[in-house]
């Protein structure tokens, strides 16, 4: 059964697990045999630009020593053959119409949703 993965909210568990737990389950499920795709909404469409850097995080005397690296790791799933797509009005909102996104990651208007949506069995929302 082919899954979409719908990501909407953004570094949920990064300071504790050092990564994204959907993303982390995704490639996890992918590497086991399931049929996953995701899709980035929301803030999490931040998550398709390479340029991040949590290295500086922290808050009161407490450093993060393992940031997040959040767009390896998205990445990572295109690397194993899980189609990453985001919604282009959403990173428009956040300003990122003309800031380099990780290579492969595909826009969607929000006008192409249903058509998404509709290639899946199963759709999951985070």
């Amino acid at each position: 059964m082919k899954t979409l993965q719908i990501i909407k909210t953004a570094y949920r568990a990064t300071i504790e697990e050092q990564d994204d737990t959907v993303v982390w389950i995704t490639r996890a499920m992918r590497g086991a045999g399931a049929e996953l795709d995701v899709l980035l909404t929301s803030d999490a469409v931040s998550y398709a630009v390479p340029a991040q850097d949590a290295s500086g995080l922290a808050f009161g005397s407490w450093r993060q020593t393992q940031p997040p690296r959040i767009a390896a790791d998205i990445a990572a799933l295109l690397e194993k053959g899980v189609g990453v797509y985001y919604v282009a009005e959403h990173a428009n909102d956040r300003g990122l119409d003309d800031v380099p996104l990780i290579k492969g990651v595909q826009p969607l208007r929000r006008a192409e949703l249903p058509m998404l949506l509709g290639r899946y069995e199963r759709v999951w929302q985070w």
